[in-house]
């Protein structure tokens, strides 16, 4: 019973802050990165319903997809534990444009950049 209030208490923090959290028209795909722990991963997307989700290797290779949606926006957490040290790139792509956001894996821990490294219109 602790774990699940614990679990609801952190959830509830979370979803607060997402819908607080300062917006500052990063890319027009309003992207912020939220605190991650280890090797885990948490970004939202506001006001976007549906996008297409992918990860990349540094060859292009894809190593993960999914087209997302949610109501007022999208919150997603990943964990990278299973991914060997290097560079990958996140790609968030909706009908008009795609921007990769560079995502890096050391041993204890892996950190999403919040600005994008390329955009496509």
């Amino acid at each position: 019973m602790k774990k699940v209030l614990k679990l609801s208490l952190v959830l509830a923090v979370l979803f607060t802050g997402m819908s607080t959290y300062a917006i500052d028209g990063n890319e027009s795909l309003n992207f912020h990165v939220l605190k991650g722990k280890g090797k885990v991963i948490t970004f939202g997307i506001n006001q976007l319903q549906k996008a297409s989700i992918s990860i990349y290797d540094t060859n292009g290779n894809v190593l993960y997809t999914e087209n997302a949606s949610g109501k007022e926006g999208i919150l997603r957490t990943f964990s990278l534990e299973e991914f060997p040290q290097g560079t990958y790139f996140l790609e968030v792509a909706d009908n008009y444009k795609k921007v990769k956001y560079e995502i890096t894996v050391t041993e204890n821990s892996s950190v999403l950049s919040s600005k994008g490294t390329t955009s496509v219109y």
